[in-house]
């Protein structure tokens, strides 16, 4: 079905048209304008919405759908279970009785590309008609306006529970929101994802999708896939069965990524450690990587891991390391020997915020909007600014180590040194 950004390419292997009509004084009026725009009459079928269900869910969606609503009880619920059964790209036309502004508006937002009142008219129906195969004519967005810069940043998070996916929903929404910029965030976490429901928001099938058919992906799979949190802000994002392991090669991920560059300027991607040890060319095209860590000596160790890792397998990238959730006391180890284990200074301390982020959960928004005049919500707009500002001005980050290669970075974290300080420290 039919969403706001932009149109891609005519899907093919598909046939161009198709109707489904509740009664012949209807199909009278639309079968000569099928005919003229060079389609087959056979293809405008007796009977409503729910016959379009039974038949698309045994057989391919047509380029353009038109479907009749008025025998629809709740025409938005049944929508939604038309939604189930087109495949991505499908146009369509809603035809009904009911004269209501609301319902158009609604209908419109759901992503249905038009609706007509009854009793049709040729004209209104040749108007919309051509309307809908415009969407297929029209070039991608960005198309002769030149290169547009595409900034894409990854959140990483050390160890399990760091916030890396709390950091990744609030820089999108401000970036969204605040900073007024067409925003995708791509949560990764393919089972486990907390992207949409951060957002109260269901994650919808889009994400399972493109990784069972990759060949599919294109603009208007982008539009129908992904779930709106805000006029600039689409998420895509997952809650796969967890009896159903990831069986994918990446090439999935790689060509959301290229999607979203043509649809978006910023890309944010919730990366958990394990897809980027398994799929490192997801790091590709990205500018910018955000380490999500603790000050703990897990999160020390596997901050070192993580930027040795870079260096080798993503050197073209600006990194960030920013503590999360930190608190003023009751430290596993302090922010001196955290630094001094991974012989660099911390970009960003983030306080913990604990009612905070339960006022975010409870209302189902971004830590940063449902606290703008938090601690951490300073920091986490700071953090923003940086990454635009970085790329922006082209300037960076230093990522290599201030011992410029004289120790090894494992050499360097001396574990004994700090659990002796940790057992020294006052309970």
């Amino acid at each position: 079905m039919n969403a706001p950004w932009k149109a891609g390419s005519m899907p093919g292997n598909r046939d161009p048209f198709a109707a489904f009509i509740c009664d012949e004084a209807a199909l009278d009026v639309l079968r000569p304008v099928v005919i003229e725009l060079g389609w087959q009459p056979e293809k405008c079928n007796k009977g409503g919405l729910r016959n379009a269900v039974q038949a698309l869910s045994v057989s391919a969606s047509p380029n353009i759908l038109m479907v009749d609503l008025s025998e629809c009880g709740d025409p938005l619920n049944d929508i939604n279970a038309l939604a189930e059964v087109c495949e991505p790209g499908t146009v369509v036309i809603a035809i009904g009785q009911v004269n209501d502004v609301r319902l158009y508006r609604d209908l419109l937002a759901s992503g249905i590309h038009d609706y007509l009142l009854k009793p049709l008219s040729a004209n209104s129906l040749r108007d919309a008609l051509n309307g809908a195969q415009a969407v297929f004519a029209a070039p991608k967005t960005g198309e002769g306006d030149g290169v547009k810069h595409h900034l894409s940043t990854a959140i990483i998070g050390t160890r399990g529970g760091v916030g890396a996916s709390t950091l990744t929903t609030s820089l999108a929404w401000y970036f969204a929101v605040k900073k007024n910029k067409p925003t995708a965030l791509l949560d990764l976490d393919i089972h486990f994802g907390t992207g949409a429901l951060a957002l109260d928001l269901e994650p919808g099938r889009g994400l399972t999708d493109a990784i069972d058919n990759p060949s599919r992906i294109d603009g208007l799979f982008i539009e129908r896939a992904m779930i709106r949190a805000h006029d600039n802000l689409a998420i895509l994002s997952a809650e796969a069965p967890i009896n159903a392991p990831l069986m994918t090669d990446g090439s999935a991920f790689l060509q959301l990524q290229e999607e979203f560059r043509h649809a978006f300027e910023l890309t944010l991607l919730d990366l958990p450690r394990s897809m980027m040890i398994n799929f490192p060319q997801l790091l590709g095209e990205v500018n910018m990587v955000v380490i999500a860590t603790e000050l703990t000596l897990a999160s020390a160790r596997d901050t070192i891991r993580i930027l040795s890792w870079l260096k080798t397998n993503a050197p073209h990238v600006t990194s960030l390391v920013v503590a999360n959730r930190v608190a003023s006391n009751a430290l596993e180890i302090s922010k001196v020997d955290f630094e001094a284990s991974i012989e660099r200074k911390l970009d960003f301390v983030i306080p913990i915020d604990a009612a905070g982020a339960a006022k975010a959960a409870k209302l189902g928004q971004p830590i940063i909007e449902a606290n703008p005049q938090s601690k951490s919500s300073a920091q986490i707009k700071a953090l923003a600014e940086n990454i635009l500002g970085a790329v922006e001005n082209n300037s960076t980050v230093d990522t290599e180590q201030s011992a410029n290669g004289k120790k090894s970075l494992l050499g360097s974290f001396d574990i004994k040194s700090l659990l002796a300080k940790k057992d020294k420290a006052p309970a």
